[in-house]
């Protein structure tokens, strides 16, 4: 039988400007049964046209802030580094995925991209606006190691959501590593959990055979995490029945 092919989106080093890879986005896809291979950052409309029939499912993975023009606003000084090159690629695939109904998987900066690809902003920085104002003190941004061992916060699921489901709880522990988060929710999506403090930790397009994103990083925890392999799990079953 044939394995699901899953796109991953490159990561960047601005320093070395060069293309890398957390190995547990290829590991997290292997373990389930998919097959995954990195898309280059400059791919172009012309480059996708020639390979995007022979994936069956991306993942959009972490790393750097959206440039918030992309949800009009202004940068604030809080704001970490931009790459407007993967903005461009990931913004270009994630329409593809939306309007063709084909699987996607967003971690991280992967919710905050399916948000603003479809018109919803974003706290651009967590503890300077979204904590100052709510009074809350939750730690989003946690130190090293990522993995369970070392998990940070509470996540609340909506009941009866599809998360609720593929976990079988209603809440459940992550690992934390954002600064930025979902402000404004973008048209289509539907939250499927929540940090204690409001946060939307969770997303989905009901109307799309499988489009999830989560703010957490299963990428360091399935190993050892049920839930997080389960997360990558049901991106691969997606692909491999579309």
């Amino acid at each position: 039988m044939k394995k699901p092919v899953i796109g991953v989106m490159p990561l960047y080093d601005d320093d070395k400007d060069s293309l890398w890879m957390v190995q547990g986005y290829f590991d997290g896809i292997t373990e389930a049964g998919g097959v995954p291979l990195m898309i280059p950052l400059d791919l172009g409309n012309d480059g996708f046209e020639s390979i995007k029939g022979r994936l069956d499912g991306y993942l959009f993975t972490g790393g750097h802030d959206l440039d918030p023009d992309l949800y009009g606003e202004k940068p604030i000084p809080e704001d970490e580094l931009f790459c407007p090159r993967r903005d461009k690629l990931e913004l270009m695939i994630f329409d593809w995925c939306y309007g063709h109904n084909i699987p996607a998987l967003g971690i991280c900066r992967g919710i905050q991209l399916f948000n603003v690809a479809r018109g919803g902003t974003l706290w651009q920085d967590i503890p300077s606006q979204y904590q100052k104002r709510t009074k809350t003190s939750i730690v989003h941004t946690m130190d090293p190691p990522y993995d369970k061992h070392h998990a940070e916060h509470e996540v609340i699921i909506e009941k009866d959501s599809p998360l609720s489901v593929l976990c079988g709880q209603d809440q459940i522990t992550v690992n934390s590593y954002h600064h930025q988060a979902v402000k404004v929710i973008g048209s289509g999506l539907v939250p499927m959990a929540h940090s204690e403090d409001g946060l939307v930790e969770a997303l989905y397009a009901p109307d799309r055979h499988f489009l999830w994103a989560v703010q957490w990083h299963p990428e360091f925890t399935f190993h050892q995490d049920k839930n997080s392999r389960l997360l990558f799990h049901a991106l691969v079953a997606a692909a491999g029945n579309p």
